[in-house]
């Protein structure tokens, strides 16, 4: 096991008592080049744990509460007139940093959810005709309630299609909950958290993780998981290829992740849900309802598909 994932799951640790899986969920998708999306009710630890990781990391980190009043150039930055040099001049915005947490995104309109969709696709910014670079490495990290509840505007499928994951958190075990009362970590340890590796370890993590092997008999292998999802009589809109390169990707993080150099069967499956259920389409609206059965689905499918050797 490498030893700054070590750090930085002991680190997270501390912080954040809810599931153990969420926690190797969301660094597979930092070594993965990917964004994430927290979902569940309120209460459960989204935002800490976003928070945790990114303070966990020398790196650039901002937050913004997302709500119905705010416009695109809240989030991205706006060009000013300077008086003193008689010129307009780009203020940038919260956008232009390492790890980004949107907390709450589906408490905004669609027109400022749009705006992120550029800086999560190609790591820019194109601003009156500019384009700006963020920075290396870059996350988004974005919380939501459910769509059930009342105030929100759903992300669309393009947006969803964006997250290499969705992650539902879940309640913490009885004993993490008597803990989480003694300790009360949002305000007592949060504020105390330091970086445990650096931005440049990151980048070199995740150049490490490009290099682990993708047998062709795991490539065929997430190819016809797609394809049975794409011709299931139970899915509307089966998985893209975006959604194998994404699958793929994560295999990859999440074999590095245990000390291998290649991707196993296993990998594949540990992730077919968090990297593979939001972005196949049902019938229904995008309820929690909607999301466990999309995950049972996937599963399913997934089950019947024949694993390699």
């Amino acid at each position: 096991m490498n030893t700054h994932i070590e750090k930085l799951r002991a680190q997270i640790s501390k912080v954040y008592l809810g599931d153990s899986p969420a926690i190797d969920w969301i660094i597979c998708c930092l070594l993965s080049r990917g964004h994430v999306l927290l979902e569940d009710v309120p209460g459960v630890g989204k935002t800490l744990l976003a928070s945790t990781l990114a303070k966990s990391i020398d790196c650039p980190f901002s937050r913004i509460q997302l709500t119905p009043d705010m416009l695109p150039a809240d989030l991205l930055g706006v060009s000013i007139f300077s008086r003193d040099g008689g010129e307009l001049r780009f203020q940038p915005g919260p956008i232009f940093t390492s790890i980004l947490l949107a907390d709450e995104i589906n408490r905004t309109t669609p027109r400022t959810q749009s705006a992120l969709l550029e800086a999560m696709s190609e790591s820019q910014v194109s601003i009156e005709g500019v384009t700006h670079p963020l920075n290396k490495p870059f996350m988004v990290v974005a919380t939501q309630n459910p769509a059930e509840f009342e105030g929100t505007y759903p992300l669309p499928e393009n947006q969803l299609d964006r997250f290499l994951m969705r992650i539902s958190m879940g309640y913490p075990n009885a004993q993490a909950e008597v803990e989480l009362l003694d300790l009360r970590p949002a305000t007592t340890i949060l504020e105390h958290v330091t970086p445990v590796i650096h931005a440049n370890d990151v980048i070199d993590m995740q150049n490490q993780v490009d290099a682990v092997h993708l047998s062709e008999p795991i490539r065929q292998y997430i190819v016809e998981i797609a394809r049975a999802s794409r011709e299931s009589s139970e899915i509307l809109v089966g998985l893209s290829p975006r959604g194998s390169l994404a699958l793929a990707q994560a295999a990859r993080a999440w074999a590095w992740m245990d000390g291998r150099t290649f991707v196993e069967p296993d990998d594949v499956l540990a992730l077919l849900v968090p990297v593979c259920a939001h972005r196949i389409m049902i019938d229904g609206a995008a309820t929690g309802a909607h999301w466990k059965l999309a995950a049972e689905l996937i599963e399913s499918i997934a089950r019947l598909v024949p694993s390699p050797v």
